[in-house]
């Protein structure tokens, strides 16, 4: 049995974070973000074609795709929910999240995208406080279709991205602590999953019918040279979550990839580190809030960026 095969023998998906240049389409007169969404919906829904099979398989645990919404929008709480109902009835594939960030005021968006029955990705998550938040929005979502009768079983994933977390402390981590933070962050988390998991809210909308939220590992590419180029694989098995792992991840671990003990559901020493980061001056909630704004603000950065290439592309083909 490879690793790969034996990471999901433990039950924890693999998913595919992958993010290649977008063709341009010119044709038709699209410009800017409808000349990106035009190309962009083409290639996910024969991607979601591809993994229909898998989605069915799974009874709607794997075979997903996503397609987020403009990062420009991550702050605007009705203009997500408008472009997250149009950009899935566009593409029209029942195995397509909708990626909305979970900040502030992506999370009402969250709940009214889930009551309208849009499968959501939220991103930019990075504390347990963050993955409660989401979970909470999920639910409320999931709650009005048990309330109004309509079918509660809508897909989602809640992401929560690991690696910055290291990266924003190599030069203050304390002593013998390095590129041990997002870990312990992760560990905080899956135990925050755990207990919304088995709590009584999600049990009555279990018996309704409704499907748990997956916890997902996202920004699990390790940034430091110095450190296992697998660490937030085989340092983040669990049952039912997601690790989406870039490709030079992704064979990196099928490579000579290992994998231990599973986190325990209860945390376990969950709290002791982050506690030997404050000690050291680090508030690690303060971080979080920093570094899910500068996350938004990266996104917008690389939006426009992508903007920019489009209109550059276009005006060449003309």
């Amino acid at each position: 049995m490879n690793v790969t095969q034996a990471l999901h023998e433990q039950g924890q998906s693999i998913w595919l974070d992958n993010n290649d240049a977008i063709r341009a389409k010119a044709a038709g007169g699209h410009k800017g973000e409808e000349l990106f969404f035009e190309p962009a919906i083409e290639d996910l829904q024969r991607a979601a074609d591809l993994f229909l099979p898998i989605h069915e398989r799974t009874d709607g645990v794997d075979g997903w795709v996503s397609l987020e919404v403009s990062p420009l929008l991550a702050y605007d709480t009705q203009r997500t929910v408008a472009a997250a109902q149009a950009l899935h009835a566009r593409a029209d594939r029942r195995n397509l999240f909708i990626k909305i960030p979970g900040t502030p005021e992506g999370l009402p968006a969250i709940e009214e995208a889930i009551a309208s029955g849009v499968p959501v990705n939220v991103t930019l998550l990075f504390s347990a406080d963050h993955y409660r938040a989401a979970a909470d929005a999920y639910l409320r979502g999931v709650e009005r279709r048990v309330q109004a009768g309509h079918d509660p079983a809508v897909g989602s994933v809640a992401s929560v991205f690991m690696s910055r977390w290291d990266v924003a402390v190599k030069d203050t981590a304390p002593a013998g602590l390095t590129d041990t933070l997002a870990l312990a962050v992760g560990l905080d988390v899956y135990r925050a999953y755990r207990e919304v998991m088995g709590s009584q809210r999600f049990q009555r909308l279990e018996n309704a019918g409704a499907r748990m939220q997956r916890l997902l590992r996202a920004s699990t590419r390790t940034k430091d040279p110095a450190a296992s180029d697998t660490l937030y694989v085989h340092g983040l098995a669990a049952p039912f979550t997601v690790n989406t792992m870039p490709d030079d991840t992704l064979k990196a671990f099928f490579d000579h990839g290992e994998i231990g003990e599973t986190l325990p559901s209860d945390g376990g020493e969950s709290e002791a580190m982050p506690a030997r980061f404050a000690s050291a001056g680090v508030d690690v909630k303060a971080l979080a809030a920093t570094l899910q704004s500068e996350g938004a603000k990266s996104f917008v950065a690389a939006w426009n960026d992508l903007m920019e290439r489009i209109d550059v592309q276009s005006k060449a083909v003309a």
